[in-house]
Parts: structure tokens; C-alpha cells; sequence
């Protein structure tokens, strides 16, 4: 895409001193952090001092309601058309493709209506005339939409394409039927202020049937203008036009065209309607007059009606390669020099020049956010249009836009789920994209992290499952919820942190005498093997299972096993140790001797240590009551367990 010709537009932010210093700072959703003023407090020192923070938002459409409706609606068809096949060709792809086009001007329509309904109701004038504005853009975004559909997608043929052009004009200068209805619901249709230009606005678009049955009514209450009424009328009913169900030519149609031109013509000269200005005039315009066409400015509202009437009555039969000529001399002459092209006369106009990338970068800079451009581009490239256009930043014209929009819709937060599957269809810089914006998203929730997880996981996104287990973990720790964080820290692999939540399960044990989350523990299967600090937890609750199961001799194995192996932590030994105290004082000999001296090597080695690493000043374990009865208890129930172990093991040596 072309660099912009000019300088963007400055914008003003409300209540902002501009003679003071601004800073900026890109904060959370894309929203741009203003602050104010600085003051000097001393001469070395400057201290913010801004009364107020303007926050300005990058995309403020997904904020509304209706709009974000809008951006549902169109995410499915969106998704639908990615999945059309690439085996379809020809007449049933291109049918296809018109179809998703039509969707999607169904769901503006419709997002359309609603908008108007909610601004008639508005309670106050802001907020209708900000509605009123919306139905507007939307209106002129649907009437762009339409005629892209015409020129680019159904690539109508001369003769169709005015056809097409003709329901074009009718869906988008609608005030025609709401005032049919209000002329036939008088009680003297004929003598109605707006009769005749009624008739004129159904002349000029078109539809001359319903024409015809207006100058009948005419013709009924006033006998004068009857002849009149009907050599008119008849002009009208024997005009050819190219119906879609006919076989004629083109060439047969012109010659036809051409006849009918030639009797009008006669009519005007004879005078037939000098009686009735107003009828002249309408053969006038039927003629193709650009005067007289010209002379209905009011009626026809804008340049591109005036384009269609006068291919209508003028050039029938125009080919799609000449359109931007009859285009550009319609726009010429109906602004006559008084006021310049609005943005949508240019968008229009380069659509009629045939000038895609032109249109889509006009479009880009005319409306506030990127859905229109996103969405038709996006159609455009499936119609095979936008494959030779790259970007000279390493992407093509359809993933930039459909990257910038699928951004924007990460600023809301529920819209962002439907950005997912748009940066999962841009090839190039989609994934990178993704992983970016979902690392910004703000966890406030388990249940939008489990979303955002899922996500992830689903795409094979390793490092951003971590960082997101990681991040919970530490919140669930920070709640004091262990069983929540080790689980969370198992699925996220982190050695580092299952340890840190294991000790702290170790800590709960020794100063409650319990665990928590039982259920977890007891199920922790192979992932116990993901830190040896998790490993003593799974086995170390085993332990107390073996115990409460009375299975005596597999819980002494284990318990040892836990302290020779070093995989217990040399804190928790004298927990341990404490732990083999029943066993030792079970009436049959639990412990064999060599068990025993094991048990008695580690208390001693702990008791030694300990001396060892005590600091001056420091509470002493022979000075602690409770440590020294702990210790002398131990000593004595290992003294008499290796006593009884010696004699048990010789009497069986003996036998």
C-alpha cells in the first residue's frame, strides 16, 4: 500500500494544556496514557503534578454493543468462508463467494436497523445524534460493500451490470417507498403536494411500472391529461430493458433501444405534452437529457443516483471498462464546480475506476476502525484479486489488515476470543501475533486463564502454557490455595516452583499435624517425579496411608528409605523420626537391627549438625525442652527396638 500523500489529521485531546509539557505512555488494551503538567517543586527537582490522566482509546468501536454484534455475526461467516474449498471453480465458487458477500452486507443491514431503532429511542439528543451518525457510516459502509460486490465479485457483464447497478441505487435511496406510502394512504393521491415528484423519483429510478400506475390515477381524476397519461405510459411499458431471464442480445437490445429513443424523441417535437410541463419533463429524463436530469438535483440527492439514471435512458448497454468515464463527467457535473469530493465520493469512484488497492486505502483512512477493510479485503483475496500486492514490510495486504483488526478486538474483553481465530488465519505473522497479545491479556479470572490456556495448548504454544500456569501458581499461593498452585505448577512443568509449593505443604503438615487437599497428593501419579522436594510429598503421604492401613512393615521400609536416600529434606528428619516412634513401640518388632542402627545414624548425624550450625546467641537444642525429651525419647525407643531386634533375629538364628 502507497504511503499517505499528506500529513495525518492533528488530534486534540479534551483538556489537555498544550503550552504545557505532555507526556505519554502505551498502557493495557491499547489505550494511550496522557498525563498533564510538571511543576517545579526546586530548582533541581521536577515532580508530576497533572490533576487528571486522558486516556484515549485506540479502538473504541468494540466498545459498543451493537457494533460488538456486529463483529460476532461476521466472525462466523468470516470463518466459514476460509473453509471454502479450493477444488470449487468457476460458476459454483464465484456463486459462493457472492453469497458470503451478501452475508455480510445482511448482518450490516441488520446491526443498521437496530442502530436506527435504538437512536429513535434515545432518551437525549448526544446520545441520538451519536447513534444517527453510526446508522450513517454504517449505511455509507453497506453502500460500499454493495457496489465492490457488483464490480469486483460478480463481475457483472455489460447490460446485467446496469441492472445490478439499478438495484444498487434502489436499496440505498430508500426515502422512495416511505413516500409511495404516504401518497397512496391520502385519500386524491393525484392531487397530493409530492404526486409528482413521486412520480419523477420512480422515473429516475427506474421503476416504471409503478410510474405508469401513478399516471393513471392521473389520467382517472384529471380526463384533460389522460391522452397525455397514456402515450407516456405506454412509452414507458415498451421500454427495452435487459430483464436477467432474457436470451436477447446486446445488439438486438440497442436496435430496440434505439427505435423506442427515436419515438420519444417524435413525441417531444409534436408537443404531445406542451400542455403538461410535468410530463415533459419526464420524457425529458426518459430521453436521457442531462438538463433536465440536472433540474431534479434535489430529487436525485446525490452524484452516483444522477451516473445510474442517465446510463439508464442514455447508455443502456455500458460496459464495465467505461464506466469511470461516465463516473467521473456524472460527479463533474452534478457538483458543478461548488463544493469538493466527500471521501465516499472518492472511495466510490475509485471503485468505479477499478482501483481495489485504492479503495481499501481509502476506506482505511476514511472509518474509524478496521472490520470493513479486514472483512473485504479479506473476501477480495479469495476472489483471487490481492495475490500479486505485497507489502514492503514482509506481509501481504490481507494479513496486515486482518492483523491490525484482530488487534483491536484484543482491546475488549470478551472480543479478544474472536481475534484468536483471525491471527490463526494469516499465515505469515499470525502465530507470532497471537502469542504476543495473549501474553498481555489480564488474568483476572480462573476462567478466562483456563480459556487463554486452552488456547495455547490447542497450538502447541509451550512457553506460553508455562508463563501462564506460572503466573496462577503464584496467585494461588498468594491465596494460600496449595493444592491449586502444585497443580498448577505441575502443568506447567516448573521443577523450581512444585518444590517451593511442596515444602510449603510440608510446613502446613508440621504446624497442623494434617494435610490438605488429600485427594490431590494421593493422585499425583508420574508427576511426582518432576522435583524430588514433590516426590518425598507423594511418598511421604504414602507413608501415612500405610500407617492408617496398619501395614506396618511397608510403611518402616519406606519411611527409612526416605531418610537414607536423601530425598528428604534434613529439616524434615526429625518429623520422620517422630513418625517412627509408634512403630518402634509396636509389640511386635517392626525394625530389624540393622533398620535401627540406620534410624540411629540419622538422629545422630541431625543432633550433630546441628550443634555444629548453631549460631551464638542462638537457642541451643539441648537447652529446648521439647527438642532434648523428643531426642531422649527416640534414643530410649531405639535402644529397646534394637535390643528386642537382637534377641528376635538370634532366636531365629537359633531355630
Amino acid at each position: 500500500m502507497e504511503e499517505l500523500d499528506g500529513e495525518p489529521a492533528v488530534t486534540l485531546i479534551p483538556g489537555v494544556n498544550p503550552k504545557k509539557q505532555i507526556c505519554f505512555d502505551w498502557g493495557p488494551g491499547e489505550m494511550l496514557v496522557c498525563e498533564t503538567a510538571f511543576n517545579k517543586k526546586e530548582k533541581s527537582e521536577m515532580v508530576p503534578g497533572c490533576p487528571f490522566i486522558h486516556i484515549i482509546q485506540k479502538d473504541v468501536d468494540v466498545y459498543s454493543k451493537i457494533l460488538r454484534k456486529l463483529f460476532n455475526e461476521s466472525h462466523g461467516i468470516f470463518i466459514g468462508l476460509q473453509r471454502i474449498e479450493e477444488e470449487l471453480t468457476g460458476k459454483s465458487r464465484k456463486a459462493q463467494l457472492v453469497r458470503v458477500s451478501k452475508n455480510y452486507r445482511s448482518v450490516m443491514r441488520a446491526c443498521m436497523e437496530e442502530m436506527h431503532q435504538v437512536a429513535i429511542a434515545a432518551k437525549d439528543q448526544a446520545s441520538g445524534r451519536q447513534f444517527s451518525t453510526q446508522v450513517s457510516i454504517l449505511s455509507a459502509v453497506e453502500l460500499i460493500w454493495n457496489l465492490c460486490e457488483i464490480l469486483f465479485i460478480e463481475v457483472a457483464p455489460a447490460g446485467p451490470l446496469l441492472l445490478h447497478l439499478l438495484d444498487w441505487v434502489r436499496l440505498h435511496v430508500c426515502e422512495v417507498d416511505s413516500l409511495l406510502a404516504d401518497v397512496l394512504g391520502s385519500g386524491n393521491p393525484s392531487k397530493h403536494e409530492s404526486f409528482w415528484n413521486l412520480v419523477t423519483i420512480l422515473v429516475l429510478q427506474g421503476r416504471l411500472d409503478e410510474a405508469r400506475q401513478m399516471l393513471s390515477r392521473e389520467a382517472d381524476a384529471n380526463p384533460a391529461s389522460a391522452d397525455m397519461c397514456r402515450i407516456l405510459g405506454d412509452l414507458m411499458r415498451t421500454m427495452p430493458i435487459l430483464s436477467p431471464g432474457n436470451t436477447q442480445t446486446l445488439t438486438e437490445l440497442e436496435l430496440k433501444w434505439q427505435h423506442w429513443r427515436e419515438e420519444c424523441e417524435r413525441h417531444l417535437q409534436d408537443n404531445t405534452f406542451a400542455a403538461s410541463p410535468a410530463l415533459e419533463s419526464l420524457c425529458k429524463i426518459m430521453l436521457g437529457d442531462e438538463a433536465a436530469l440536472l433540474e431534479q438535483k434535489e430529487l436525485l440527492n446525490n452524484w452516483y443516483h444522477f451516473l445510474v439514471t442517465r446510463l439508464l435512458y442514455s447508455h443502456p448497454t455500458v460496459k464495465p471498462i467505461d464506466l469511470h468515464f461516465f463516473a467521473q463527467s456524472s460527479l463533474d457535473m452534478f457538483l458543478g464546480g461548488e463544493s469538493s469530493p466527500e471521501p465516499l465520493d472518492n472511495i466510490l469512484m475509485a471503485a468505479f475506476e477499478f482501483d481495489i488497492h485504492q479503495v481499501i486505502k481509502e476506506c482505511s483512512i476514511a472509518l474509524s476502525n478496521w472490520w470493513f477493510v479486514a472483512h473485504l479485503t479479506d473476501l477480495l483475496d479469495h476472489c483471487r484479486l490481492l495475490q500479486s500486492h505485497n507489502l514492503y514490510f514482509g506481509s501481504n495486504m490481507r494479513e496486515f489488515l486482518l492483523l491490525e483488526y484482530a488487534s483491536g478486538l484484543f482491546a475488549h474483553h470478551s472480543l479478544w476470543q474472536l481475534g484468536v481465530d483471525y491471527f490463526d488465519h494469516c499465515p505469515e505473522l499470525g502465530r507470532v501475533s497471537l502469542e504476543l497479545h495473549l501474553e498481555r491479556i489480564p488474568l483476572n479470572t480462573e476462567q478466562k486463564a483456563l480459556k487463554v490456556l486452552r488456547i495455547c495448548e490447542q497450538r502447541q504454544m509451550t512457553e506460553q502454557v508455562r508463563s501462564i500456569c506460572k503466573i496462577l501458581a503464584m496467585k494461588a499461593v498468594r491465596n494460600n490455595r496449595l493444592g491449586s498452585a502444585l497443580s498448577w505448577s505441575i502443568r506447567a512443568k516448573d521443577a523450581a516452583f512444585a518444590t517451593l509449593v511442596s515444602d510449603r505443604f510440608l510446613r502446613d503438615y508440621c504446624e497442623r499435624g494434617c494435610f490438605s487437599d488429600l485427594d490431590l497428593i494421593d493422585n499425583l501419579g508420574p508427576a511426582m517425579m518432576l522435583s524430588d522436594r514433590l516426590t518425598f510429598l507423594g511418598k511421604y503421604r504414602e507413608f501415612h496411608r500405610l500407617y492408617g492401613e496398619k501395614r506396618f512393615s511397608e510403611a518402616s521400609s519406606l519411611l527409612l528409605s526416605l531418610m537414607t536416600s536423601q530425598i528428604a529434606p534434613r529439616s524434615f528428619w526429625m518429623t520422620l523420626l517422630t513418625d517412627a516412634l509408634p512403630l518402634l513401640e509396636q509389640k511386635q518388632v517392626i525394625f530389624s537391627a540393622e533398620q535401627t542402627y540406620e534410624l540411629m545414624r540419622c538422629l545422630e548425624d541431625l543432633t550433630s549438625r546441628r550443634l555444629e550450625c548453631e549460631e551464638p546467641n542462638a537457642q541451643k537444642l539441648q537447652d529446648d525442652d521439647i527438642e532434648t525429651t523428643k531426642v531422649e525419647m527416640l534414643r530410649l525407643a531405639l535402644a529397646r527396638n534394637l535390643a528386642r531386634a537382637i534377641i528376635r533375629e538370634g532366636s531365629l538364628e537359633g531355630s
